[in-house]
């Protein structure tokens, strides 16, 4: 097998390699359709939960902070955590019952299974008969 090598990048000399502490997302994210499904206010969320996690992958920034980090608004966060939660992207335990903010842990990302993506493609003629068009 003839392997060609690495592209060179345009900056060789700048490669970015870790020196400190640093956030880490799976490629699965991006390869298995995950970041589409949750939306760009999600995924936003879901990096700045990343870099501001620890080893465990355990953060505790208020939602207010998300925002502000982020130029969201709170509303946008909510939305975003609501969606990560909803795919299991990540779980959340509130400091006491009744509030909102706690500590917010990254979860290993799901599997997804092709059958799975396969049972979602809809065929044109699908499209058509959800939106009320029937064959003549």
């Amino acid at each position: 097998m003839n392997r060609r090598p690495p592209p060179v990048p345009p900056r060789p000399e700048l490669e970015r390699r870790p020196t400190g502490s640093f956030g880490w997302l799976d490629a699965e994210l991006l390869h298995d359709g995950w970041l589409a499904e949750v939306g760009p206010h999600a995924a936003a969320t879901l990096v700045l939960l990343s870099l501001a996690a620890d080893r465990r992958g355990v953060s505790f920034f208020s939602r207010d902070r998300m925002a502000l980090a982020l130029g969201m608004t709170r509303h946008e966060v909510d939305v975003g955590l609501q969606r990560l939660l909803d795919a299991g992207l990540v779980d959340h335990r509130p400091w006491r019952p009744g509030t909102c903010d706690g500590v917010w842990q990254l979860l290993p990302t799901p599997p997804r299974r092709h059958a799975e993506r396969a049972a979602a493609v809809l065929t044109a003629a699908d499209v058509l008969r959800s939106l009320g068009f029937t064959a003549s």
